[in-house]
């Protein structure tokens, strides 16, 4: 297998946050094999013990691994959702998230995740991206990051941070095409048929 994939997962965390990136690299996935050719991803949904999470909708998700079985990751992927305000004040979580992100190749987030990481130092003199509603909170943070609330996603160095939800999506497709060319991740892209144009996207 290539490159291995963690998605941290939590009480309360947004079922979209990671959902979406799930998608994405997983289908990239599918569409390799199609091609007869080998997957590029190994993933695993990381949570800080064996039992199911709940999420912020009511899902309940079996983790693959916990975070004490978790030695190295090539890409981190830390999802936001309610969970984040209590967990931020969870020195096992972000010790563990400032350990895992300090070695991997890439630090990334959905939503308020960027909020863990920040709390965990790995936001530190780079420009991140959030939930539209939750800017302030983040800003507010002792770190005092530079958050650019106008992007959908931003990447800076090897850290990529994304805003709301459907964000994630957008932000895994472009991981996916930095990483292996734009024309594959235009193949996943297609086989997800993500080509949004939603209902009432005129109004705001």
């Amino acid at each position: 297998m290539g490159m291995k994939i963690g998605i941290l997962i939590f009480e309360d965390v947004e079922e979209l946050d990671f959902v979406g990136p799930w998608e994405v690299f997983t289908m990239a996935n599918a569409v390799r094999v199609a091609r007869g050719e080998e997957p590029l991803f190994e993933m695993a949904l990381i949570a800080p013990d064996a039992e199911p999470v709940t999420c912020a909708k009511g899902m309940r998700v079996l983790p693959d691994k916990t975070m004490a079985e978790t030695d190295g990751l090539d890409v981190i992927l830390v999802p936001g959702g309610q969970g984040t305000r209590r967990e931020v004040n969870n020195p096992a979580i972000i010790n563990w998230i400032a350990e895992i992100g300090e070695e991997a190749q890439w630090v990334t987030s959905v939503c308020t995740g960027s909020l863990l990481l920040t709390a965990a130092g790995l936001t530190k003199g780079k420009k991140i991206t959030t939930h539209h509603g939750a800017l302030d909170l983040v800003k507010a943070r002792p770190e005092k990051p530079d958050v650019r609330g106008e992007y959908r996603y931003v990447r800076d160095g090897n850290l990529v941070t994304s805003a709301g939800v459907s964000a994630g999506i957008d932000m895994s497709l472009w991981l996916v095409g930095e990483w292996y060319g734009p024309d594959f991740a235009r193949a996943v892209q297609k086989a997800m048929q993500y080509d949004p144009v939603p209902p009432y996207s005129a109004l705001t």
